[in-house]
């Protein structure tokens, strides 16, 4: 046995013996089994993902990051888990982003699912790393590597102590095979240093100091800077133009018609005029000096009123069922006692702090995009689609995003500067206004919701029926569609909780006339705010506690067999072998908010509060929201308190954020209403589309969250869905009055 110490002698020789510039190892992950946005969106391709970890001949190790950052610190939470295998100096590992190249597979950043699709690949590629860089040191000790450990960026020797550090044994670790996954073996939980910890953002020096690059923040030697004026309904186009004003404005140096969109909307550009200057001062006064009159077409008959009723009506009617146990309707008709309602919630916008943006440098048959992007690789496409150039001739950059929610899953946008930068033969940023975004975005279905229960005399329902009708979102992909699909549906509607022993769901028939897209939780907004609320209802007529009532209506711990009931329930795309429907989970988060919120004792405290529990992205979150209505009717919240089981916890500093961050964007959710006349939208800007401002916020929050191994969940979207409900059920506590109609007034009648 050749044995040796570190020093450089060894290290000399291990650097003769191997070839130099460091390694990397791709590692394949998940592949892209099943997303509602990969579903749906038929231009995002399902492709099996890679993740390349690369360590320099400093030691630096490199993770690269397949996902798009927009504040849930993916960036963070990634380099964690590979150093957690690693055993690496957190000091000595950088994260870099990843561009939108099919080699690293499924990189669209939405439905909750970068943890929980990624986990476990994640740490076999950390862990095949640091079993390179045993394999290295032990060829250069003449052991096996099994004697070996990672520790804190060295390998070590158990049985002698000795060590060498990750930076020496990269020249042999360049040589070796990459071993097969089934030789690779990941730490035990309790070995983690990172993972489970709250560590900082790797992103938040740059933050502070104002040094990141957002979306909009992109520049180009030689850049213009474009804003497009679009058609205020959907397809209509350019009927006549009066230029000769916005030629006028200094700095204005193209003004270029967009070839207009059609049926289906896809991600396609909508058309209109585009004003392209020099700088976004000089295109913003060009875009407000354009003379446009648009055509119209069947859209242009549009009104929100009478969408609203046409919901509300074939919600009350009854549709295609797709679950049923018992016989609802006979049990319905035969009680005594029967409750009713009918929910309805307008269109949404996703409004994030920073709209859309994207800039792009045509160059022949070749494009460079910059772009906040949450689904690069679908970027690619369509900028490659819209040029009519190969998706392997088109790079798009993933830069920071100020928000997305959704929204950047679309890319329009890119398309719309690969369009323009082709035109004008320069690089072209196009800038969304914040009225661009408000008025010409993919939004969040408009919905009506009808339920009915029947009652004992004691309060226990025996029956439940609910019909849910909202546009779906595949109109946006396909023409001729009127009801949700499976995947919407499995959002918070097929896969209710309750334990009743005749059940009935049926989906109601819609016609859309926007375009319709994910927003944070999607369907899981309405439905999981009708259900909740209506349990509420039920309390109150059975002359129970809500939260006791609520626990009657879970029934027992147990899984549910959806298939049994003939739901063709899709389980956010993962296995129901992994992720069953547990009630047990849901009753515990109800039971762990419920102490925090010292619900029991609220009457005598005179505090009023509301509580709503929701499983979604296969998490588990209970909310309780307190309320206090002043004499004028104006309300604030003094507090809220979450409860949430998302399986293995990556960073928890991360959850608490995204718990806060959820709740507030349900508030939003429950004060903005976007809707139509005449085919056009009505709002266009923060003054008249409401979403939470500082003041409106909960004063204080509490955030709870389980101690748990069971497989990763989501995180980002699941504390949404109950905070309207709770909400709801607060304010109800509080006035006596129940809302059923979505936005939530700042100021209520208190004589109503």
């Amino acid at each position: 046995m050749t044995t040796f110490d570190l020093n450089l002698s060894r290290r000399s020789f291990l650097k003769k013996s191997a070839a130099a510039g460091g390694f990397s190892l791709s590692v394949t992950l998940l592949p892209a089994t099943h997303a509602l946005g990969a579903e749906m969106a038929t231009s995002v391709e399902r492709l099996t993902p890679n993740l390349f970890v690369s360590v320099s001949e400093e030691g630096v190790i490199t993770v690269t990051c397949h996902r798009s950052e927009m504040g849930q610190q993916i960036r963070t939470a990634i380099a964690q888990i590979i150093a957690d295998e690693l055993d690496a100096d957190w000091s000595m590992v950088k994260v870099t982003q990843a561009t939108g190249d099919p080699v690293y597979g499924d990189q669209n950043t939405d439905g909750s699912r970068s943890i929980r699709r990624n986990y476990d690949r994640l740490r076999i590629a950390g862990a095949t790393a640091a079993l390179m860089l045993r394999q290295a040191a032990a060829k250069g000790w003449g052991i096996d590597s099994s004697e070996c450990v990672c520790e804190n960026h060295f390998v070590v020797h158990k049985p002698t102590g000795r060590k060498a550090g990750f930076a020496s044994l990269v020249p042999v670790a360049a040589t070796l095979s990459v071993p097969a996954e089934a030789d690779v073996t990941v730490k035990e939980k309790s070995a983690f240093k990172y993972s489970g910890k709250g560590i900082a953002s790797v992103d938040l020096p740059d933050v502070v100091a104002g040094s990141t690059v957002y979306g909009q923040d992109v520049q180009r030697e030689g850049m213009l800077t474009a804003v497009i004026v679009r058609p205020p309904v959907m397809f209509t186009t350019v009927k006549s133009l009066d230029d000769s004003k916005a030629k006028q404005v200094s700095g204005v140096k193209h003004i270029i018609t967009m070839p207009a969109a059609a049926a289906p909307a896809m991600f396609n550009p909508l058309g209109g005029v585009a004003v392209v200057a020099a700088s976004t001062w000089s295109a913003m006064q060009g875009a407000k000096a354009l003379n446009i009159e648009w055509t119209q077409n069947e859209h242009s008959h549009y009104q929100f009123e009478d969408e609203k009723q046409a919901l509300i009506a074939s919600a009350q009617k009854g549709g295609e069922t797709v679950r049923s146990k018992g016989d609802a309707p006979a049990v319905l008709a035969s009680s005594d006692k029967v409750i009713e309602s009918t929910y309805f919630a307008p269109l949404l916008a996703q409004a994030p702090m920073e709209p859309p943006a994207a800039t792009a440098h045509v160059k022949g048959d070749k494009a460079e995009i910059w772009a906040c992007t949450q689904t690069p690789q679908a970027t690619r496409n369509n900028v490659a689609g819209a040029l009519g150039i190969p998706a392997d001739n088109v790079t798009v950059n993933v830069t920071l995003l100020g928000g997305g929610f959704g929204r950047k899953s679309k890319p329009d946008y890119a398309a719309e500067a690969a369009l323009l930068s082709k035109q004008t033969g320069a690089p072209v940023k196009l800038i969304w206004r914040r009225e661009d975004d408000i008025q010409h975005g993919y939004y969040h279905s408009v919905s009506a919701q009808h339920l009915k229960a029947a009652q004992d005399k004691n309060g226990k329902t025996l029956a439940w029926q609910h019909c849910t009708a909202f546009p779906s979102i595949s109109t946006t992909f396909a023409g001729g569609v009127t009801t949700p699909s499976n995947g919407e549906l499995s959002l918070g509607f097929m896969d209710n909780p309750f334990n009743i022993d005749n059940m009935l769901l049926q989906k109601g028939e819609a016609v859309n006339h926007v375009r319709i897209g994910w927003l944070r939780s999607v369907c899981n907004i309405f439905h999981a705010w009708a259900v909740q609320s209506f349990a509420d209802e039920l309390a109150h007529h059975a002359g129970q506690d809500p939260k006791a009532h609520l626990l009657s209506l879970i029934g027992p711990a147990r899984l549910i067999d959806l298939k049994a009931e003939g739901a063709a329930y899709e389980n956010y795309g993962d296995p129901i072998e992994k992720y069953p429907v547990d009630t047990g989970r849901l009753i515990n988060v109800i039971e762990r908010v419920t102490a925090m919120a010292d619900w029991d004792k609220r009457k005598s405290q005179g505090r009023y509060l509301g509580l709503a529990a929701h499983r979604s992205f296969l998490s588990y979150t209970a909310t309780v929201v307190e309320i206090e209505v002043k004499e004028d009717g104006t309300w604030r919240i003094p507090a809220t308190w979450v409860s949430i089981d998302a399986g293995t916890i990556v960073n928890p500093e991360h959850v608490r954020a995204q718990c806060e961050g959820g709740s507030v964007y349900g508030l939003s959710c429950a004060l903005g209403q976007i809707s139509a006349t005449d085919g056009a939208i009505d709002q266009s800007n923060f003054h008249n589309y409401t979403v939470a401002r500082m003041q409106h916020a909960p004063a204080h929050f509490e955030i709870d969250i389980v101690d748990s191994d069971a497989p990763a969940a989501g995180v980002g979207e699941p504390p949404t869905p109950p905070f309207t409900p709770a909400l709801c059920n607060a304010l109800f506590a509080a006035t006596g009055q129940r809302f059923k109609t979505l936005p939530l007034p700042l100021k209520l009648n208190l004589k109503s």
